[in-house]
């Protein structure tokens, strides 16, 4: 069995293929929003929040949806400062990759998920939702809008 690392968008894209499932997750202390994608990279749909106590949480709940899906790849949003340079969040973010990659064996890239937030909350206002709904769902939109991106990005390429 192939040994998976944090890898280059461009590698990433060639070990998922064409026609694959990914998850898009926007990581967070307490929660972590999971999004997934059609196997032809067109739309990515929220999925679900990961409320998490402990990192077996996480694990657990991750296998789970990969299971379920056929996911062939994951893209976690890396929180890049609005300069471009990378911060505490940043380094945060790599760790969380690497304690993932621990326990699961899948190809995994980083997309820049600046202002992923506020578009994800934006294109929920555009939907009338209320404000506590908005908040509920907001991680799991935030990991469309990045995931979204990434694709996007794979589909111009």
């Amino acid at each position: 069995m192939k040994t998976y690392n944090l890898l280059e968008n461009s590698e990433f894209t060639k070990q998922v293929g064409e026609s694959s499932r990914l998850l898009g997750i926007d990581p967070g202390k307490r929660n972590v929003g999971i999004s997934v994608c059609d196997p032809a990279h067109l739309v990515a749909t929220p999925y679900e929040t990961i409320h998490i106590e402990k990192l077996s949480d996480l694990i657990n709940g991750l296998n789970k949806i990969i299971l379920e899906n056929n996911i062939k790849g994951m893209v976690v949003g890396h929180p890049i400062n609005m300069d471009g340079s990378e911060g505490a969040r940043s380094q945060s973010t790599k760790d969380f990759v690497k304690n993932i990659l621990k326990y699961i064996n899948l190809p995994i890239t980083l997309w820049d998920e600046r202002l992923s937030t506020e578009g994800a909350f934006r294109g929920m206002e555009a939907l009338n939702s209320n404000s506590s709904s908005k908040k509920e769902k907001l991680d799991e939109n935030s990991a469309a809008f990045i995931l979204q991106g990434f694709i996007d990005f794979m589909r111009k390429k």
